[in-house]
């Protein structure tokens, strides 16, 4: 029989990730298959922004996919579930990719007017929460990213470099998304360095 202890290790972790509205949410369904491939055992909740939405279709997800809408479908009086507060608990470490430009600016800036948004608001500074910049060229480069990221870093978030490569728009420079094999390993690194105490 198992002890608690070893319950508590056997348990699966638990991946929140987070999509918002950059062309890189494409790239959602491969980082949720290398998910599964290199460790079977994980559970996936994705959370995605009405911007996101442009990108990635919900159908294509191979995980349990939650809307702005739903904040308010499950919660109807006091008492009732608070979805985004269920999330934070669930979650073991939340993944936001592609962070894009508007997202980062709300984060940076404690605005929660969305269902990811109130995640990222909510969210226990105890466990790890994983970023993935991705945006256009000029809009990288603009000093006040820089300022936004690195307040985001001050929390102890974790920062996943974009690359330089040729954009959906065109232009040849830094902005991309990281490679989502890269995105995948980072998370997996910070997933396996914390201790798991879920609520």
């Amino acid at each position: 029989m198992f002890t608690q202890q070893k319950m508590m290790m056997a348990k699966s972790k638990n991946i929140l990730i987070g999509c918002t509205g950059s062309v890189a949410a494409i790239k959602l369904p491969n980082i949720i298959s290398e998910l599964k491939s290199k460790d079977p055992s994980v559970n996936i909740r994705v959370v995605l922004t009405s911007k996101a939405l442009q990108f990635v279709s919900k159908e294509d997800i191979a995980a349990e996919v939650f809307l702005d809408e739903h904040e308010w479908t499950m919660w109807k009086k006091r008492g009732d579930p608070v979805l985004h507060i269920d999330l934070v608990k669930w979650a073991d470490i939340f993944v936001i990719a592609p962070l894009d430009a508007n997202t980062l600016g709300k984060i940076s800036s404690g605005i929660c007017d969305n269902l990811l948004t109130c995640v990222a608001r909510a969210w226990d500074l105890e466990k790890p929460l994983v970023f993935c910049p991705a945006m256009n060229t000029k809009m990288f480069l603009h000093p006040i990213t820089r300022k936004q990221i690195e307040e985001l870093k001050d929390y102890g978030y974790i920062e996943i470099r974009p690359i330089s490569k040729t954009l959906m728009c065109g232009d040849t420079g830094m902005g991309a998304m990281a490679e989502y094999t890269t995105v995948v390993d980072i998370t997996f690194a910070h997933l396996n360095s914390v201790k798991f105490e879920r609520q």
